[in-house]
């Protein structure tokens, strides 16, 4: 059979989340009501970090960068996906397509290494206070998030690079509502085993790891319990929650081979990683989080 590798100048279909068209409406004022209220949540979070100078420390730096990597996240994933819900015209093209799948996994990868560099920043906190200044400070702080941002580029660069050389097949739908590297999978046309050792290697690198050290850095929590720290580790088991849902979505989609994946489950999945997980984190690091609000009082006082 010929095929065709159409990656300069073509199009692609973006078939969306559902297919249903009486549900569209629906489905679109949701997610817009989803999308407004993770951009305000997120929005508000920073402005509150920026403004107040009691939360100029470490962990609320690191914690504006989250919210900020949230919301260029799903900026980038639910815009088309709303768009698809109301209009009849599903193509993209491959430089959006490109553009879609870099952004995508940069800023994935950057909310995995956050997140891992958020369970450091508890852990002295909580195990090693006397030595916080130190093993947080300013310098070593700016290092994580450039660590986090520059090693994800990267990855994301290499990753896309390769994937939009890789010769597609004549039909060019994307059963996804974003483009993503297991959702453009099944339109290549040449056997990518051996590059799903490469996403599988970059996957345990990037979100296994992370979270394999906040599971350990929460253990430790637990065994300073004993030291008055009850109120800490609340925030900590929230962290916690919102984490391994973000890590278990993600690890789902990027770790499990070509032939284990399937379109409609991979897009409920991506839902929990690419929209939930934004719009929880900064409800999760504020409602839980007496400094945030007092914060909040304090900004809104003036």
């Amino acid at each position: 059979m010929k095929t065709e590798n159409q990656t300069f100048g073509a199009e692609f279909i973006l078939l969306g989340f559902f297919q249903y068209g009486q549900m569209n409406t629906v489905l679109f004022v949701t997610i817009a009501g989803l999308f407004s209220v993770t951009l305000m949540g997120n929005i508000i979070l920073i402005h509150l970090i920026r403004l107040d100078t009691p939360l100029h420390t470490p962990m609320y730096f690191l914690l504006s960068q989250l919210s900020f990597t949230d919301m260029m996240y799903i900026s980038t994933t639910v815009p088309k996906m709303a768009a698809n819900f109301l209009s009849n015209d599903k193509t993209i093209t491959s430089l959006y397509c490109k553009i879609h799948t870099f952004v995508v996994l940069t800023l994935g990868g950057t909310e995995a290494l956050l997140l891992g560099f958020m369970s450091y920043d508890r852990y002295v906190a909580i195990c090693h206070p006397s030595h916080y200044p130190v093993l947080m400070s300013k310098t070593i702080c700016l290092s994580m998030v450039t660590c986090a941002w520059a090693s994800s580029s990267i990855n994301a660069l290499i990753h896309t690079l390769h994937v939009f050389q890789l010769p597609f097949c004549t039909s060019r739908i994307i059963n996804h509502f974003f483009c993503e590297v297991p959702s453009l999978m099944p339109l290549v046309c040449e056997d990518t085993s051996q590059y799903e050792y490469t996403v599988l290697f970059s996957g345990l690198i990037i979100l296994l790891l992370p979270f394999m050290a906040i599971l350990a850095s929460y253990t430790f929590y637990q065994m300073s319990s004993g030291k008055g720290q009850t109120k800490a580790i609340s925030t900590c088991s929230s962290h916690l929650i919102v984490a391994s849902l973000f890590y278990g979505a993600t690890l789902s989609t990027y770790t499990r081979p070509h032939s284990l994946h399937y379109s409609e489950e991979d897009k409920v999945v991506a839902v929990f990683y690419s929209i939930i997980t934004p719009l929880l984190n900064p409800f999760i690091y504020s409602l839980r989080n007496k400094e945030v609000m007092g914060a909040r009082k304090r900004v809104l006082g003036k």
